[in-house]
Parts: structure tokens; C-alpha cells; sequence
């Protein structure tokens, strides 16, 4: 599992360096991107910037998963309702041993009970189907936390800018404008640099909360179908 972190990691990498370098090269309206980071501080911007790779990789890695899991539900119940007046429940379990995503894992811990009775078939598919619920919902808190983290450690920048660029001014005895506009420079850039990580992550998260509820849908509709299969299947 690390590996493959590794991977969404360096890809986002990738992805950000592509990015800034062309924004660069052909004078688009985010030229200097990357010099605008830089002015930022390193103290400030890294963390802001590892939010915003483990983020993106999370993301990515999720995005990968709900794709793979979803299944074409209209057709898996098709199959299953012939295998099950052709072979019996037997094959009907072969055809979700075959099918990948949460919805054939379900139909099979349903079919496999389906011989104890119709009360702990629902029992099994609810209680799978929480499990189920549990992986398409796996480190998604980890996109929120740092959709929150971001703008916080954006403030904490410019709060700290703002602290130096009035100590000089209390030194100086003096409001001098050249003296203090590199802190306030580096001060608005942490907060612009949070936010726009922060907007970033938050489209990859309602993408994938979106895509969740879709799929928990789709699992507690096959469910109960797979419920009034069994039942007509028994009589």
C-alpha cells in the first residue's frame, strides 16, 4: 500500500512541475507562478505544498478506486437472475465471483446465505454492505483535513508577515513602505498559496463524496433486489 502511495505521490509531483514549467515558458496568466512560491519562504510554503501532494495523491488514489468499483448493476442482476433459474444459487455465486466492485461482493454474501432464509440474507447484505460503505469511504477525511489545514497554515503566514513587517516599522520609528513590502509580499502570497490548494482539494472532494453516495445507492437498490430475487427464486 506505501508503494502505491509513493507512485500517487511522485505523480502529483510530476503533475505540479509540468504545470508551473509551462505556465512559465508560454507567458499564460500564471506566469511566474513558481517564482511567486518561492518568495513565499520555504518555512511557509512547504507544508502548504506537502498538503497539497498527499492531498492530490489521496485524491487521485480514490478517484482510481471508485472508478474500478463501480459495476453495471442493471446487467449483474440480469445475470444473476439467469443463473439462478438455469444453475441455481451456485452459479449464481460464479457470476459475482467473476464481477469486481462492492455490489457483486454483496450479491455473493447474500447468495451465500440465501439457504438459512430470507431474514438473515438481509441481515448478511446489510451488514456487508456497511463494510463495503466503509472502503469507498476510506481516507476521504484525509482530503477534508487538509482542505481545512491549508488556508489555516496560509493565515498562520501572513499573521507571521505582518508581525515582522510591524516590528520593523516599530525599529524603524517610522512607517517606510520599501522597508516592509517584502513581509507583506511574503505575508498575501501564503494566504493566496492556501487558498488555492484548499479550492483544489475541495473539487476533488465533492467529486468524490458525489461519487460515494452514487455508489451506496446503487448497492441499497441491488440489494434489495437481490432480496426479491431470492424470494421469488424460493417459491
Amino acid at each position: 500500500m506505501k508503494k502505491v502511495y509513493l507512485k500517487f505521490v511522485l505523480a502529483a509531483l510530476f503533475f505540479i512541475n509540468i504545470t508551473t514549467t509551462f505556465a512559465a515558458e508560454n507567458d499564460v496568466p500564471h506566469q511566474g507562478f513558481k517564482e511567486y512560491f518561492i518568495k513565499g519562504g520555504p518555512a511557509y510554503m512547504a507544508p502548504i505544498l506537502l498538503c497539497l501532494i498527499i492531498g492530490l495523491a489521496v485524491a487521485i488514489e480514490r478517484v482510481i478506486y471508485l472508478t474500478m468499483a463501480t459495476t453495471n448493476t442493471k446487467k449483474l442482476l440480469e445475470n444473476v437472475e439467469d443463473a439462478l433459474k438455469n444453475g441455481g444459487v451456485e452459479a449464481a455465486k460464479e457470476v459475482c465471483r467473476n464481477t469486481a466492485g462492492p455490489v457483486a461482493s454483496i450479491f455473493y454474501q447474500g447468495l451465500d446465505r440465501a439457504n438459512e432464509g430470507i431474514d438473515i440474507v438481509e441481515k448478511s447484505v446489510v451488514s456487508y454492505g456497511g463494510v463495503q460503505m466503509g472502503q469507498l469511504e476510506k481516507n476521504i477525511s484525509w482530503i477534508s483535513l487538509f482542505i481545512s489545514i491549508a488556508p489555516m497554515l496560509g493565515f498562520m503566514g501572513t499573521v507571521i508577515g505582518m508581525i515582522q513587517a510591524f516590528e520593523k516599522i516599530s525599529l524603524a520609528g517610522g512607517l517606510d513602505a520599501s522597508l516592509i513590502a517584502g513581509d507583506i509580499q511574503v505575508a498575501l502570497l501564503t494566504t493566496v498559496f492556501g487558498l488555492i490548494v484548499a479550492m483544489i482539494l475541495q473539487v476533488f472532494y465533492n467529486y468524490i463524496v458525489a461519487k460515494v453516495d452514487s455508489l451506496v445507492n446503487d448497492m441499497e437498490d441491488a440489494s434489495i433486489s437481490l432480496v426479491d430475487l431470492l424470494v421469488t427464486y424460493k417459491k
